[in-house]
C-alpha cells in the first residue's frame, strides 16, 4: 500500500509527520500548482468545482510515482464533498487507475467502530507498536496545532510588524523547512523553534492596520493555490488577516461534534440569520462574519469555488448582516479560470475602502 492524499494548506505537514512516525510508506503530491489544475481540470466534469478538480491533479500526479491509496475526509452533509470519494473513484477508474479510498468521515455520520476499522486499516500497515502509534498521531496533531498558531500570528502579527514582510518571510521559511524533515521529532523542534521566532518579532503596538476576516468554503480559505495566496498578499498590504476555519479546528470539530460541543460560539452568532446546518460551512460562514464584527474587525472577505451551494446561500445573506452591522464584506468566486489581475484589483479597491472608512472614523475622535 502506498498512500496518497490531496492537499490543502498545513494538511500535508501533518501527514508526513504522521506517516514519517508510523513507518508507512506514502508519496505526497507536487505542491498545488497551474500543472495539477490543468491536469484535474483536463479530466474531471466541467461544471464540478475547484477542490474536486484540484484534488484530481493531485491523485495524478501521484499516481505517476506508484500511490495505489488515497485518504480522503468526508462529509455526509448536503454539500458535493459527500459525493467526492464515489465520484472521485469512478473518475479515475475510468481513466484506468483501480484506487482504494480511505474516507475519514464524522463519527457522528458513520459510527466510532467504523471510524476505527478505517483507522486501522491503514495503522495495521504499520510495524511499530500500539504506544508508537499513539505516539505517531499524538506527534502530528502536535505538528498541526503548532503550524495552525504559527500561521495564524504570522498573519495576524504582519499588520503590525516594524520590520516589512518578515512575518511573510518567517512563515514562509517554516514551511519549506519543515518538508525538509525527516525526522518527526526534528519537524516539532523546527516548529517550536520558528513559533519562538515569530513570537519575537518586533511589533509597534501603536499601529492601527486594517483588519480582515477570512471566511467561506473551508477548501478555499485553507488552500493558498486555490485563493491566489490572498493571505500572502494582505501581509503584502500591511493588513491583518484572521480565519476561524483551519486543520487543527476541524480535528476539534470533528472530536467534539458526536456531544455537540462543537464551535458554539459560531453556532451562537450565526442562529440570528442561519438557525440550522445546511451543509458544507455555510452556518460557520455566517457565525464567523458576526464574530469578526464583534472582534473589532474593519471586514471580511468570503471566498467559495464557482457553483458552492452551501455558500451561495451564505452570500445571500451577508449582505443583510453587512447593512445591519455596517460591517463591510466583499464576496470573491474562484474557479480554474479565475484571472489573477482582476483578483488583486478587487482585493486593493476592498482594502482602500475600509482604509477610508477607518480614517474618516478616527478623524471624528
Amino acid at each position: 500500500m502506498k498512500i496518497t492524499f490531496p492537499h490543502m494548506g498545513n494538511v500535508c505537514l501533518a501527514a508526513k509527520a504522521l506517516f514519517d512516525g508510523l513507518g508507512i510508506d506514502y508519496i505526497m503530491p507536487p505542491l498545488n500548482s497551474k500543472l495539477a489544475l490543468e491536469i484535474g481540470s483536463l479530466y474531471s466534469p466541467e461544471d464540478i468545482c475547484l477542490p474536486f478538480k484540484i484534488m484530481i491533479g493531485n491523485y495524478m500526479q501521484a499516481i505517476e510515482k506508484g500511490a495505489d491509496t488515497v485518504i480522503l475526509t468526508g462529509s455526509c452533509g448536503p454539500c458535493r464533498f459527500g459525493e467526492y470519494c464515489e465520484m472521485q473513484m469512478n473518475l479515475l477508474k475510468k481513466l484506468g487507475h483501480d484506487i482504494d479510498f480511505i474516507v475519514m468521515d464524522m463519527p457522528k455520520d458513520i459510527g466510532k467502530k467504523e471510524l476505527l476499522n478505517r483507522i486501522n486499516k491503514i495503522s495495521s500497515k504499520s510495524k511499530k507498536t500500539k504506544l508508537e502509534k499513539v505516539k505517531a498521531l499524538f506527534n502530528a496533531l502536535k505538528v498541526i496545532n503548532l503550524i495552525d498558531e504559527i500561521e495564524a500570528k504570522a498573519h495576524y502579527m504582519a499588520g503590525y510588524e516594524i520590520v516589512k514582510g518578515q512575518c511573510r518571510k518567517i512563515l514562509s521559511n517554516c514551511k519549506m523547512e519543515s518538508l525538509k524533515c525527516k525526522k518527526t521529532e526534528d519537524m516539532i523542534n523546527l516548529l517550536l523553534y520558528y513559533k519562538d521566532k515569530i513570537d519575537n518579532v518586533s511589533i509597534d503596538k501603536n499601529k492601527k492596520p486594517i483588519k480582515i476576516a477570512i471566511i467561506g468554503e473551508i477548501y478555499t480559505i485553507i488552500e493558498p493555490f486555490s485563493n491566489l495566496c490572498i493571505e500572502d498578499k494582505l501581509m503584502e498590504y500591511g493588513v491583518s488577516t484572521k480565519r476561524e476555519l483551519t486543520p487543527s479546528w476541524w480535528v476539534k470539530n470533528m472530536a467534539l461534534s458526536p456531544v455537540k460541543l462543537n464551535q458554539l460560539e459560531i453556532k451562537k452568532y450565526a442562529n440570528e440569520y442561519l438557525s440550522f446546518q445546511i451543509g458544507g460551512h455555510a452556518r460557520e460562514c455566517i457565525g464567523e462574519a458576526i464574530l469578526a464584527h464583534k472582534k473589532g474587525f474593519d471586514g471580511a472577505i468570503q471566498i467559495f469555488p464557482m457553483g458552492c451551494m452551501p455558500e451561495i446561500v451564505s452570500k445571500s445573506i451577508l449582505p443583510k448582516i453587512s447593512k445591519d452591522k455596517d460591517f463591510p464584506i466583499m464576496t470573491l468566486v474562484v474557479d480554474e479560470m479565475t484571472g489573477e489581475a482582476g483578483y488583486i484589483t478587487r482585493i486593493e479597491a476592498f482594502v482602500d475602502l475600509l482604509e477610508r472608512r477607518k480614517d474618516n472614523v478616527l478623524s471624528r475622535c
